[in-house]
């Protein structure tokens, strides 16, 4: 009898400390696997949203975040930096944005 109340105890931390977790900002950075476009005669990488203002030579290629990475390919404008930034969302937020309830601040990752 009285373990009862020590398991219904234990449910409720463990629920309030998983709502808790739900609404608490953390950081959120763009996967390496995210699209972008290798511009190598100026040796940077280009956002998907960013290709059209970005002036681009022919020679590209379509490429992950990681290879931009690996080959230390900077950011081609300040459009592409913003784009690739890392955010502070919560896991209802990004759900929300997954759901199409709220507006997503980065399209490309």
């Amino acid at each position: 009898m009285k373990r009862k109340p020590l398991v219904i105890a234990a449910v409720l931390v463990l629920l309030v400390a998983a709502a808790a977790w739900f609404f608490m900002p953390q950081e959120n950075e763009p996967s390496a696997q995210s699209r972008i476009v290798l511009e190598h005669t100026h040796r940077t990488f280009i956002a998907p949203s960013c290709f059209e203002q970005s002036d681009p030579t022919n020679f590209l290629e379509e490429s992950t975040l990681g290879q931009a990475q690996e080959l230390n390919y900077p950011p081609h404008s300040e459009c592409t930096e913003k784009a690739f930034q890392s955010n502070q969302d919560s896991p209802a937020i990004r759900l929300l944005k997954e759901l199409g309830l709220m507006e997503k601040t980065q399209t490309d990752w």
